[in-house]
């Protein structure tokens, strides 16, 4: 019985997360070091927010880059999971979060997205509105969604790379 009220909830978690987010789904590692090498090469400098972090796969190939890195996440499991795999790594925040409700710390560089499509327009008004409250560039990189609206200053593979100012 304790067995099937556990599925439950792990199941009630993740189903509703999809309501208020995108659904969990894992980046691939090479995917990511893709981005950060040929379209926004990380310096010890940035600031990485990657907007739904799942398991963190993006905040810790950011901080092996150098990079500072907070993840947002509406996920109670998958928060405890990137927490687990990032341990004792100090440029690695996760945070239980909505992004829609969470101003970006100050010194933020770059947001990493994997959006889905209905939240596509949001993520870009949201962005620049941070990038005018913040007074800098803020750059976002997008896994697999383009922007309508606004050109990419560059792409690699499913990545798109664009400046908010």
């Amino acid at each position: 019985m304790i067995f099937l009220w556990v599925v439950l909830a792990i199941f009630l978690v993740f189903g509703l997360t999809v309501i208020f987010g995108a659904p969990y789904v894992p980046t691939r590692k090479p995917d990511v070091v893709d981005a950060f090498e040929n379209l926004y090469p990380l310096k010890e400098s940035d600031v990485v927010v990657d907007i739904g972090s799942g398991d963190g796969i993006v905040l810790r190939t950011a901080a092996r880059y150098g990079a500072k890195a907070i993840g947002y996440e509406i996920n109670p499991i998958l928060v405890a999971i990137s927490w687990l795999l990032a341990r004792g790594n100090p440029r690695v925040t996760t945070r239980l979060a909505n992004f829609w409700l969470t101003k970006l710390p100050h010194d933020t560089t770059v947001v990493y997205a994997f959006g889905v499509s209905r939240d596509i327009g949001r993520i870009s008004a949201k962005l620049q509105k941070e990038a005018l409250r913040l007074g800098h560039p803020i750059y976002l990189l997008s896994y697999g969604f383009e922007l309508p609206g606004k050109k990419a200053i560059r792409r690699s593979k499913s990545h798109h790379l664009y400046e908010f100012r």
